[in-house]
């Protein structure tokens, strides 16, 4: 029910409107505001926050069937639930939930994670942006880049990553929540991408900005596993995206498949290109397996970090190799806007660097194995 739902939304309201929405480089309040009405924001969070109550293959499934359609809606849903709710449900006090989830819950109100930095990407602990207290608030100095859903203007606040001092020789990371408005706190979006058009990305800028101390989150010295085990979950989202791509670029292959002839017949009719699409089937087939393994894991209160590294190195590496066939099926024609796969192929390639490069899964899915 949620797939077929999700599936005809995102055919009905987001499909008519992705290329111009790309095109212009336009974020989309209308469609991020119908998302919540669909109560596609806090699917997995109980209802006394504003959510569902689902479960989280649930969510997983919601991402996969909008990434079908358009990355940039899917890159909204994915980072503002995994990434946004996510810690402050996990790691907030009861008085931070009741205050920020419900919001969150309703397509009206946005969160970013600040982690990345100019210089801290796959080395998540090389954060330079510092906080110290004084006088009962924390004082941020710093940058974030690379923050989806972090400046537009309905998004309220992010969580971030700074550095609080030392302990036993080594940098201590804690997570601070600044809202939007707090003196000190700029953000700048960012223009001129290839890809998720139509999504937000932005820089944070922290000079001397005051926070009240009771803005941490989890506890000091916490920031790291936080933003951590964050990732965990949200490699099964960005996975989701590479699944749900996967499916989008096939799909539009079979269809062009079956219309275009080449002496005397269509394509499709030709070996080279069926054997194509059978091994395009298989892989996604193979990718659903895992990635929906890695839900139940989680789902079931089972180690899943492992699985979610797998899910998302497979995913998204299918995505690639799914959205080239799919092109070149399509010929000379796939490199034109005005067929879809142009832009599934140009979204796919944040797919292995978004939320841990392909090197870094295969890095961390190594040390899982005792290499």
């Amino acid at each position: 029910m949620i797939r077929d739902t999700v599936r005809e939304f995102a055919e009905r309201e987001i499909r008519p409107v992705a290329k111009e929405l790309d095109e212009k480089a336009e974020f989309s309040h209308d469609i991020t505001r119908k998302m919540g009405e669909l109560g596609l924001f806090g699917m997995y969070l109980p209802e006394k926050y504003g959510g569902q109550g689902l479960d989280y293959l649930s969510y997983i499934i919601a991402v996969e069937e909008l990434a079908r359609v358009d990355s940039s809606q899917a890159a909204t849903l994915a980072a503002h639930n995994s990434l946004g709710i996510g810690p402050l449900y996990y790691y907030g006090t009861e008085e931070q939930k009741m205050k920020y989830l419900p919001p969150l819950c309703t397509g009206n109100a946005l969160w970013g994670f600040g982690l990345t930095e100019p210089e801290a990407g796959s080395d998540s602990r090389g954060t330079k942006t510092k906080a110290y207290l004084d006088a009962g608030q924390w004082v941020i100095n710093g940058s974030k880049i690379f923050i989806t859903n972090g400046s537009v203007d309905i998004s309220i606040g992010s969580t971030v990553q700074t550095v609080t001092g030392e302990k036993d020789g080594k940098k201590q990371y804690t997570c601070i929540i600044v809202e939007k408005d707090t003196p000190g706190f700029t953000r700048r979006a960012m223009h001129g991408k290839m890809l998720w058009r139509a999504s937000d990305t932005a820089e944070l800028f922290f000079d001397d900005c005051r926070v009240p101390e009771d803005h941490l989150l989890g506890k000091v010295g916490e920031g790291s596993h936080i933003m951590l085990s964050t990732l965990d979950s949200g490699r099964l989202s960005i996975a989701a995206m590479g699944l749900g791509l996967a499916q989008g670029a096939f799909e539009l292959a079979m269809q062009y498949a079956k219309e275009r002839k080449q002496f005397g017949q269509p394509i499709i009719k030709f070996q080279v290109i069926a054997f194509k699409l059978a091994d395009m089937a298989t892989k996604i087939e193979l990718a659903r397996n895992l990635l929906y393994k890695a839900c139940w894991l989680k789902d079931t209160g089972q180690a899943f970090g492992k699985e979610s590294a797998m899910a998302k190195l497979y995913c998204s590496e299918i995505a690639r190799e799914v959205a080239d066939e799919a092109l070149q099926i399509h010929g000379g024609y796939g490199l034109m806007k005005d067929y879809d796969i142009e832009k599934h192929y140009r979204d796919q390639r944040l797919l292995q660097i978004g939320e841990g490069t392909s090197e870094i899964q295969r890095l961390v899915i190594s040390r899982y194995i005792g290499c």
